[in-house]
């Protein structure tokens, strides 16, 4: 499974969590072009940690991918959220 689909359902599973607002945020600042802390990715355990590596060359790929689109529409509903 690509790692934009696992991000989305780690963000659906847990959107209040701090793992799932980081992966938010980092597939908010991806779209929009803003800053992302990188030091919060080292906050992620390590199985996670990869996980955020694998989308950011996912991402770097696929920049057009529609997986993407849903991605970030789930990432702005949890943020939104919180």
């Amino acid at each position: 499974m690509r790692a934009i689909k696992k991000v989305k359902r780690f963000i659906e599973d847990a959107p209040h969590s701090f793992e799932g607002l980081t992966f938010a945020k980092v597939i908010l600042a991806l779209e929009s072009g803003h800053d992302f802390p990188v030091t919060d990715l080292y906050k992620l355990n390590a199985e996670e940690f990869e996980l955020a590596i694998e989308l950011l060359k996912d991402w770097r790929i696929d920049r057009f991918y529609i997986g993407k689109a849903k991605a970030f529409d789930t990432a702005t509903h949890a943020t939104n959220i919180s």
